[in-house]
């Protein structure tokens, strides 16, 4: 008689424990996020009660400052990475959220503008980038990589069209550290030379939105310069953001043709793929807002839930930048794209000059 054996199939790691494994890095995200913010507070404290006039440098700088320090002195033991790779949905968790700070109503006005602006600031980088690519020799895969990158949303765009086209890891290795490398520098650069223009929240906060490529470093800058500029830079680069699947599937197709590939086969379900969804949930937000389905209370309370989602983006975009690492990537890329960014910097500024008398 045959003796049947019950083959006990591995179950995949409960919650639980996955759980367990982001623990650490979520609690180092928290740590170092607070801090900054306990470090903005001591300085405003400081400065009242001895009556000086400090500069008012948001949490946003410091926790992004302290991350920097432990990732390029100490470093960040591998037990730590899986919760510092939640960063990014803290990102989008953030925006999500901010969406209850925006009526319906502004959206579609700063829409309209931003939209426009939006398409010439995308076929114009992608052109500039594409060009200065094969100018300084570049492999043609890395510099579609770097065009969409400094284009659309930084390593996102990189991440989802390396895919698309089937580059090189290597490729998107060298394209990702010139983006962070870029997006950190714009950081500090944008608030000061918005500040030497004295450009208005409004204007600033458009020209973050369209000239600096990271959501991360977007709405980080945006924090740096003033509230009212954050809430508009967000606005702008989740336009931009909103254009990245349709430019994927196009450079899907052009390089399926090229290399005699397999084409794209279902459209529609391709751009829902690649859409980035938080956007749909912002909109969503923003519309019950708009409806008054959240009180006063809720709606203060959504805010703060989008700050401390953001407390954590920011030390995690920290805390996951090397320096070291960037350096290694060697200096071609690295100098396309300063090169890229600073004339897309200098572009989409003069856009929102032009655009000045349509914003009041």
């Amino acid at each position: 008689m045959a003796t049947s054996v019950a083959v006990v199939q591995p179950y995949p790691d409960s919650l639980l424990k996955r759980a367990w494994r982001l623990l650490p890095g979520l609690l180092l995200l928290a740590a170092v996020g607070y801090a900054g913010k306990v470090i903005e507070r001591a300085i405003a404290v400081y400065g009242k009660a001895h009556h000086l006039t400090l500069p008012n440098i948001e949490y946003v700088l410091w926790a992004i400052l302290l991350g920097l320090v432990i990732s390029n002195t100490t470093g960040v033991p591998e037990i730590f990475r899986p919760g510092l790779a939640t960063y990014e949905f803290w990102l989008k968790a953030g925006i999500v959220l901010l969406g209850s700070r925006f009526l319906l109503g502004d959206v579609l006005r700063l829409g309209g503008v931003s939209l426009a602006l939006v398409v010439v600031e995308i076929a114009l980088s992608l052109a500039f980038m594409t060009a200065l690519g094969r100018a300084f020799g570049l492999e043609p895969k890395l510099t579609t990589l770097l065009a969409v990158g400094s284009s659309i949303c930084g390593v996102s765009a990189i991440i989802a069209t390396k895919g698309a086209i089937d580059a090189d890891d290597e490729d998107s290795s060298f394209a990702i550290a010139a983006i962070l490398s870029l997006g950190a520098i714009s950081l500090f650069v944008f608030p000061v030379v918005g500040h030497w223009l004295g450009l208005s929240d409004l204007s600033y906060g458009l020209w973050a939105g369209l000239g600096i490529d990271n959501t991360a470093e977007v709405v980080a800058a945006g924090a740096l310069y003033s509230d009212a500029a954050a809430k508009v830079a967000v606005l702008a680069k989740t336009a931009r953001n909103a254009t990245i699947g349709f430019v994927v599937l196009g450079y899907a197709l052009y390089w399926a043709r090229r290399q005699g590939g397999a084409a794209v086969g279902n459209k529609a379900a391709f751009l829902w793929v690649k859409f980035p969804k938080f956007v749909l949930g912002f909109l969503l937000i923003s519309v019950l807002a708009t409806a008054h389905v959240y009180s006063k209370d809720q709606l203060t309370s959504l805010a703060n839930l989008s700050r401390w989602a953001f407390l954590l983006t920011f030390a995690g975009v920290g805390l996951r930048t090397n320096i070291g690492e960037m350096r290694k990537q060697g200096a071609r890329p690295f100098l396309v794209g300063a090169l890229g960014e600073t004339a897309i910097a200098v572009l989409t500024l003069g856009l929102v000059f032009c655009a000045d008398r349509f914003l009041r």
